[in-house]
C-alpha cells in the first residue's frame, strides 16, 4: 500500500515538508510506502472549466505537475495534502493544482482515504485546513483525522520540530491513516466492495 503526500509549498524542504515527513515516517513504521510529491515553483494554471478533460482522466494543460500527479494517483491508496497558510488559505499554487487534479482525475481519488495538513507561523490554520478538507468531502473520500486539527506552527523547519504537539499530531495522523488503509484492505479481502455510485442528480435552484 502507498500514500502520496502532496507538498503544496513553494519551498521544497520547508515547514510543510517537515510536517509531511513526520506523517510519512509514521506511515513507513506501519509498513506503508510513501512518496512526497512536490507541486514545485513553476506557475500552475487554474482550471478554466473548458471540459476537455471529460472522459480522458487528464487535464488538457500539460505543462505543470498536475497530470504527473493524476498518473501516480491511479496506483496510490491514500493521500495527504499539505500547504503553508497564505492569508488564512491554502497556497495559490496548491489551490490551482487541486482544482484541476480533482476535476480531471477525481476517479483516481474517489473512495480512497485522504487528509490535509497545514503549516503556519501563527494564525489562519483552521480556515486553510477547512478549505483543503472540502476537496475530499465532495469527492467521496474518507477523511482521516488525528488528535487535533492537522497543523504545525513555526517559521522554519527547526521551529516546526519544536512544536511537539504539532509533530505528535502528524504522527497520529500517519498512524490513523495506516490503520484505515489496513481496515479497507481487510474489508476487500473479505468481499466488501466500495459502494455503487448512483447516477448524479443535479438540482437547479433557478425556477
Amino acid at each position: 500500500m502507498k500514500v502520496i503526500l502532496v507538498n503544496g509549498s513553494p519551498k521544497e524542504k520547508g515547514c510543510t515538508y517537515t510536517a509531511l515527513t513526520e506523517a510519512a515516517n509514521a506511515l513507513n513504521a506501519n509498513g506503508i510506502d510513501t512518496e512526497i510529491f512536490w507541486v514545485g515553483t513553476k506557475p500552475v494554471i487554474g482550471c478554466t472549466g473548458c471540459g476537455a478533460c471529460a472522459g480522458k482522466g487528464k487535464c488538457v494543460f500539460d505543462d505543470d505537475t498536475v497530470n504527473e500527479f493524476i498518473e501516480k494517483a491511479a496506483d496510490a491508496d491514500g493521500f495527504i495534502f499539505g500547504s503553508p497558510v497564505h492569508y488564512a488559505a491554502a497556497s495559490g499554487a496548491l489551490t490551482s493544482f487541486l482544482d484541476r487534479a480533482f476535476y480531471a482525475g477525481g476517479a483516481h481519488l474517489r473512495n480512497k482515504p485522504g487528509a490535509s495538513v497545514v503549516s503556519c507561523r501563527r494564525g489562519g490554520a483552521s480556515a486553510a485546513f477547512d478549505q483543503l478538507n472540502k476537496y475530499m468531502t465532495i469527492s467521496g473520500m474518507p477523511v482521516v483525522s488525528s488528535q487535533y486539527w492537522n497543523q504545525v506552527h513555526g517559521s522554519t523547519p527547526d521551529e516546526v520540530r519544536q512544536d511537539l504537539e504539532g509533530m505528535q499530531t502528524m504522527r497520529t495522523l500517519g498512524n490513523n491513516m495506516a490503520w484505515l488503509l489496513k481496515c479497507i484492505d481487510a474489508g476487500k479481502k473479505a468481499g466488501v466492495t466500495v459502494p455503487e455510485r448512483e447516477p448524479v442528480v443535479r438540482t437547479s435552484f433557478i425556477r
